[in-house]
């Protein structure tokens, strides 16, 4: 199997989660018009979802993210992720060990979520393609999930300058939008990840396009 081609992290991370009801075709449409807006990391996340209509929405969004070089990672499901020919996996604390999914396919990029420090201390010894540091604020997308509220996004800032990993991209992400990206980004995050901020939008691109204004320039060089 070929190894795939290393597309840049970017600053805007879309974490597409297709809505109950939702007809595929508005579902894709809409993820589209986040990409033209700025979105320049894209992860599908299907929750419960049975592997061979999962994969299949994967390749459709794989081809939609890679005409603009826009990376796509899978949620949770590794073998989803192999078949549907993304960029990468993205694995929460309960999920897969990063070893066995990287054993099982070297040749996907590993993003893991954490929300406390010590787990980002865990997992950065690993090497992850990224990490994210939330629900900052709470969200019905993680039901159950207490938020860690401003500081937490203040001491992962503080923990990446402190062991020099400014190589490793990490994402705020939980309940983050037009109202709070300020906050977030004064607090230490140059990149954020978002759900319904822009899916729910009435307009995905300019959703997009608004927050992408509100993140700070990073060189390109660091851009990975």
């Amino acid at each position: 199997m070929s190894r795939p081609v290393a597309r840049p992290l970017g600053r805007l991370y879309l974490v597409a989660t297709p809505r109950p009801d939702q007809r595929e075709a508005e579902f894709v449409a809409r993820v589209e018009a986040a990409l033209d807006g700025g979105v320049d990391t894209l992860q599908l996340r299907v929750k419960d979802g049975e592997a061979r209509p999962y994969i299949a929405l994967a390749r459709r969004l794989r081809d939609l993210a890679h005409k603009r070089n826009v990376p796509l990672f899978v949620n949770d499901r590794l073998d989803v992720a192999l078949a549907g020919g993304v960029d990468g996996v993205h694995l929460g604390q309960n999920d897969l060990p990063v070893v066995w999914a990287r054993s099982l396919a070297p040749g996907l990029q590993v993003g893991l979520s954490t929300h406390a420090l010590q787990q980002a201390l865990e997992v950065l010894a690993d090497a992850p393609a990224y990490i994210a540091a939330g629900p900052v604020y709470a969200t019905p997308t993680k039901p159950g999930r207490a938020a860690v509220g401003l500081e937490y996004v203040r001491r992962v800032a503080a923990l990446m300058l402190d062991m020099q990993k400014a190589d490793i991209p990490w994402y705020a992400i939980g309940g983050i939008d037009l109202t709070t990206v300020e906050d977030v980004v004064r607090a230490g995050a140059s990149r954020v990840a978002v759900v319904r901020a822009v899916l729910d939008a009435p307009d995905p691109a300019q959703a997009a396009s608004d927050l992408l204004a509100r993140l700070p320039a990073m060189p390109e060089a660091i851009c990975r």
